[in-house]
Order: C-alpha cells, then structure tokens, then sequence
C-alpha cells in the first residue's frame, strides 16, 4: 500500500532521539518481568501504527479487533494520530510502548530513516513489522508484509492496455515523486507500456497528486481540460487519485477508460456503472491480521527464517465480472499468507 498517497518529512534528529530512548521490561499479568520472545499470546499487545490518517488503513481497525479475538491476544491498538511526520511517529511508539504495548505493525512515514526505527525498537526486545510498505534499502524490520507496488502497477496498466483495446495514450496518475514505492509504480507501469511496442503511448505520469483528495481532484480536472481528448486510459496507482479520475470522467463523459486502486465506494460505484473499466485491489486486512499473527508468533519466542524478508500481500484486478467475489478470492489470499507464515517464513521451537 501506499506510500505513494502521501509525502513523507523524515527526521535524522527524531530516529536519534528514539534511539537514544530506553523502554522498561514489559509486565506479564502475574505481575513479574518477562524478556520478549517468551510471552503468551494474552501477554501479547500489539500497536498497528501507520503514519498517519488515510482511508487506505481504515480496515486496520476491525481486522486488528478480530485478530485479538481470534489469537486471544493482550490487545490490539490502532493509532494514526502521527500526521505524515515522523517526529510524531517516534513519539507515538514511544508512548506506545511506555503504554506496555510490546509488538508492533508499523507503516513508517520516512522510508530512509525508518530502519533507525525499528533497530531500537528491536533492540528493546519487542517484535516489529513493516506493514503496507518496505524501507528504502534492506528492511531492519523481522519482516516486511506489503503489497508488491510494481506488480500491482504491472496489473493495473494491463488492464488498462486491454480496456483501451491495446492501442492508443495512456496517463499514470500516482503519488509522491520522491518515494520509492512511487518509482516502483512508474517503473510497472513502464513495463506493461513497452510490451506493446509502442502500439500503446504513455504521454505524462502525473505525480505528487495524492496529499488529500483536493489537490488530485484538480489535478483531475487540470488534465481531463487539457488532453482529456487525447487521452484513450488512465491508470491510478494512488488512492486519492483513482477516486478523483473515477468521478472526473463520469462527469465529463469522456469515452476514457478509468483503471483504479483498491475499494473506495466511488469506485465501486464506478464498476457497476460502467464509468471504472477496473480496480487493483490491496490487501490492507490482511496486512493487519496476518501482520499481528506474526508478530505474536515473534514474541513467542519464534524467530523469522530469513530475517527482514519481504512477502507479498497480494493485488487483484477487479473488474464489473468478478465485483461480487473479490473478497472471498482476498479472503482466501490472507488465509494463505498466514499459512506460508506458519510453513515457510517461522522457525518455531
């Protein structure tokens, strides 16, 4: 998910001063000291952190809700109140964790300084996951549960390609220029764009139009004014974007096909109207409930077999035909990422 939605204000001084931050040793309910990597799962209290506010971590919630009750865990928490900085971030887990939350599922707001991050956490003995998105660089995290952003934006531009009937100009609308998962997504679009042999023209990817759903719906508008005739596809890798071209085009009547991302009710809307040719769908709930399986698995006492591995939590082209059986095929999907958690990727004494 999504880095690409918004942009990110990392901090070399706020990681420095996380670093510098010791946590108590967490109390077991009997009232004496427990080290990580013995805990029971009631023992067990897991804080989902993204960076801040965006409808993309809203399932987070009751997925989080759920695994407390399907793992008998501690608690779950869900916390978003960092604000796209990473400053808050740090404070935030900090807090958490003097809270006597001691595993976490984080989306970090800087993917540079991020790894500073999770290396003290780590280091207090508490189990950590990067969720919806890796870090720049290697991943310092036990592991990194996210969507494959360029495959996904592969799939998307796929389907756009056969919507448009294999030829004519195609526009990427997506998020911050500078992100990494952004560069990824350009790169997946470009890849499906070269397997036509120039029978398909990517004429403009529109970046840095994910920041609220304002700035993409003029961005939107800005486009559909200057080359909306021009235009045979567009194909949204961002959030606030695939919201804004979906209702964009609607409204202007253009005979332009509209590839979204995930599963906001415009775009559903859209699918069943015949104004959306498709959507890539992300796995958020998955990320959430199979991220704090993992994570109490981790605390535990298990360990990671290939430590700051990077799994997939899968992407799924959705078009009118399939709208009604999405999520059990997605449902399904995180059914098998917990197993190949279980089978693959822990070593559990």
């Amino acid at each position: 998910m999504p880095r690409s939605m918004l942009s990110r204000i990392g901090s070399s001084l706020a990681v420095l001063a996380l670093a510098s931050t010791t946590f108590a040793c967490t109390k077991k309910s009997d009232g004496t000291d427990t080290e990580a990597g013995g805990r029971e799962p009631a023992q067990v209290k897991v804080a989902l952190v993204p960076g801040g506010s965006h409808p993309y971590f809203q399932p987070w919630k009751d997925a989080g809700a759920k695994a407390k009750t399907d793992y008998s865990l501690g608690d779950v928490t869900f916390n978003e109140t960092a604000g796209w900085d990473q400053t808050k971030q740090n404070d935030v887990l900090k807090s958490l964790a003097a809270q006597g939350y001691n595993a976490f599922g984080i989306f970090g707001v800087s993917p540079d300084n991020i790894n500073s991050t999770f290396e003290d956490l780590k280091r207090q003995g508490f189990p950590v996951g990067s969720l919806a998105s890796c870090p720049a660089g290697a991943n310092k995290a036990d592991f990194c549960l996210s969507t494959d952003v360029e495959l996904a934006a592969y799939k998307g531009a796929k389907a756009a390609i056969d919507a448009m009937g294999g030829q004519g100009n195609l526009v990427h609308l997506t998020g911050n220029k500078v992100d990494s998962n952004t560069q990824r997504r350009i790169k997946g679009v470009e890849k499906a764009v070269g397997e036509t042999g120039g029978k398909v023209v990517l004429i403009q990817s529109v970046t840095d139009i994910d920041k609220d759903l304002q700035s993409a719906q003029k961005a939107v508008a800005d486009l559909l004014a200057a080359k909306g005739r021009q235009i045979q596809a567009i194909v949204n890798t961002a959030y606030n974007p695939a919201v804004a071209s979906a209702e964009g085009v609607r409204q202007s009547k253009l005979p332009i096909k509209v590839i979204a991302i995930d599963d906001d009710q415009v775009v559903l809307d859209g699918l069943r109207g015949g104004s959306v040719a498709a959507t890539v769908l992300q796995n958020p709930v998955g990320q959430a409930s199979v991220g704090s399986y993992a994570l109490m698995k981790l605390a535990g006492g298990c360990t990671m077999t290939e430590p700051g591995v990077t799994i997939d939590s899968g992407s799924f082209v959705v078009t009118k035909d399939n709208l009604g059986s999405y999520e059990t095929d997605r449902t399904a999907t995180t059914g098998e990422l917990k197993k190949k958690f279980d089978s693959d990727l822990l070593k559990c004494s």
